[in-house]
């Protein structure tokens, strides 16, 4: 089902349920005609198909979701944005909006659940989206208000409820529907299935555990103590019922094709459809494409990808990946091709999927990314090889190479002959501000059938919420838990061998090739982990969370975040660390049960 909302669909809901600035409150407009409205049968369908599309603005988050980690830094600009340096506030308008979004989804999943009728399959759906928002809601803002039910009236009264118990309340939900029969096993086309059921329990337990059952004794270390393992136990439980058995058998770029949307390793996705977009489809898609990497100037003339130069790979992401492991060139464009005008998605950026592979040997090229472990010789090998495709000719840009590499980073610039101008070298926080298109930008969500257009929301591939290789590493991690280390060692190389990357027999065996300062102390299983993940679901959307979720936030940021070198600018005058968004100030301001002191620490 590909999910997408029609404004007259909008229109024919709003009067059984208006959002008002509250997150939480809608203005009391329903009534006996507007009830029987709602229980007709294409109205609970236009509720379903609209609670379906409340989950994109979640899923499109990057500010809160990416910002003020270890993997991502900016190109161009030299000032550190509110989130990587740690000085946004309750006021700011992204942390309202996330805030805002998770709840619209809650409310839509209550108001699915207060007129579908009985409808079993409606019933667990809904209950599943309510689930997710909670879960999304949770892991950035802790307690928050727990509301189960369809708001109708004006009611502006909803305490913050204690974070177990909506960890509580939420796994109780999920166990209830995660065997309901009318769900389908699986599904690839965005709806709900037992599997995916399964799979928000895996990442709930693992949560709640971490939450629950965990105790912060050095934030700046990472250092912590367990104090219990019960939903450990469930998080390994589920994730392994989740998994099923089921290797990761297709190649990384394959699962990444955008000819292969919905795989068999997909497990739950936010869909979008250009041929069935109803409005206009450069405004109606997503922007993901568009905001992982370098800026490479006008689409319309230079013919590459709009790209908002945010988000680029900090250094550590660029030394995260070895030679051999396929996740590099799965994840980041390595070869930009030259663009012929008139040509449009043939040649320029999107050549890699649409031209031919005979095309492509012979089409000129605009950038070529070279990992850090290339030797120099090998690029004047290949520039010596490939001089006929640097010529500029008819084509709008100049050709470039660069070397991906801590002390010798380089950039080689070409005349419009072919032959090189210069050779820049660099460190990498001068190198990645030195022209457009310094770094790769990230090829994951990228929509081959792009229009030709300056601006973000024009690409339709879909977006994976969970799926299996995820899967595995929330089962590592739930086993490193549980003092299991062989077992979670098996699935971290399960991941890794698909990816060719090499194969560990024990922790001592990991020797990564980032750079590490004495003060983020000994590797771990768990820093392996959490490399693991940056590796394998890089721009997806879970690094804050998982760096906060397991203790590492301010070590890492610490280390490895150019807008933070202490935990004392992760935190207030009082001391205290933003381990969590503000609640926003709006939400404490209309909400009756909500005051300052109900504010999250560090704000």
């Amino acid at each position: 089902m590909k999910n997408y909302i029609h404004s007259t669909l909008i229109a024919a809901l709003a009067g059984a349920a208006v959002l008002t600035g509250c997150s939480l409150d809608v203005e009391n407009e329903s009534n006996v005609e507007a009830k029987k409205h709602l229980e007709k049968q294409e109205a609970v369908e236009a509720l379903r198909v609209s609670m379906y599309a409340t989950i994109k603005p979640i899923a499109n988050e990057t500010a809160l979701t990416e910002w003020g980690t270890d993997l991502y830094t900016t190109t161009k600009s030299t000032t550190v944005n509110d989130f990587q340096g740690y000085k946004f506030t309750p006021e700011d308008a992204d942390v309202a909006n996330y805030y805002k979004s998770c709840y619209d989804l809650i409310l839509h999943a209550n108001e699915l659940l207060a007129y579908c009728q009985g409808n079993t399959k409606y019933e667990a759906e809904a209950k599943f989206m309510r689930s997710l928002g909670y879960y999304q809601l949770t892991q950035q803002f802790g307690s928050v208000p727990y509301v189960d039910y369809y708001i109708n009236s004006s009611e502006d009264n909803y305490p913050r409820t204690p974070l177990k118990d909506i960890y509580d309340k939420t796994i109780a939900e999920l166990e209830g529907i995660k065997d309901c029969a009318e769900l389908p096993d699986n599904d690839h086309n965005g709806n709900v299935s037992r599997r995916a059921v399964k799979a928000l329990l895996a990442k709930v337990c693992l949560a709640a555990g971490w939450d629950i059952d965990t105790k912060l004794e050095n934030a700046a270390h990472g250092t912590y103590s367990v104090e219990g393992k019960s939903y450990f136990e469930k998080a390994a439980q589920y994730a392994k019922e989740t998994i099923a058995g089921q290797t990761l058998t297709m190649s990384f770029e394959d699962k990444w094709s955008p000819k292969n949307e919905g795989n068999a390793e997909e497990i739950f996705s936010v869909q979008y459809d250009r041929a069935g977009y109803p409005g206009d489809v450069l405004t109606g898609g997503n922007s993901r494409q568009n905001t992982y990497g370098s800026e490479y100037g006008n689409v319309t003339f230079g013919g590459l990808k709009n790209c908002d130069a945010n988000l680029a790979p900090s250094l550590k992401s660029l030394y995260l990946f070895d030679k051999g492991d396929d996740r590099f060139d799965g994840t980041f464009m390595t070869t930009i091709y030259n663009y012929t005008p008139g040509q449009w998605l043939t040649t320029g950026y999107y050549a890699y999927y649409n031209a031919t592979e005979e095309a492509k040997a012979k089409m000129q090229i605009a950038f070529k990314y070279f990992p850090y472990w290339t030797d120099r010789s090998e690029i004047d090998q290949y520039i010596a090889e490939n001089k006929m495709r640097f010529i500029k000719g008819t084509n709008p840009n100049l050709g470039h190479v660069a070397l991906l590499k801590k002390g010798d980073m380089a950039f080689w610039w070409f005349n419009e002959e072919g032959g090189i101008d210069k050779i820049d070298v660099r460190d990498y926080d001068d190198y990645k501000r030195v022209n457009a298109g310094s770094v790769p930008p990230v090829k994951k969500f990228d929509d081959p059938n792009t229009d030709m257009v300056n601006a973000g929301n024009c690409d339709y591939r879909d977006i994976p919420v969970f799926h299996l290789s995820d899967i595995y590493l929330v089962a590592a991690e739930a086993y490193y838990m549980l003092g299991d280390e062989p077992t979670a060692l098996n699935y971290v190389n399960a991941v890794r061998d698909r990816a060719h990357a090499k194969h560990l027999n024990s922790l001592a065996d990991y020797a990564p090739n980032y750079e590490r300062q004495a003060s983020f102390g000994t590797l771990t299983m768990l820093d392996l982990i959490l490399d693991e993940r940056a590796r394998e679901l890089y721009a997806e959307t879970t690094r804050w969370v998982d760096l906060r979720r397991t203790r590492q936030l301010v070590r890492y940021c610490i280390a490895y975040n150019d807008g933070i070198s202490s935990a004392e600018q992760m935190a207030n005058t009082r001391g205290e660390i933003k381990w969590l968004r503000p609640i926003p100030a709006k939400e404490i301001e209309t909400n009756t049960a909500l005051t300052s002191a109900d504010q999250n620490p560090g704000y």
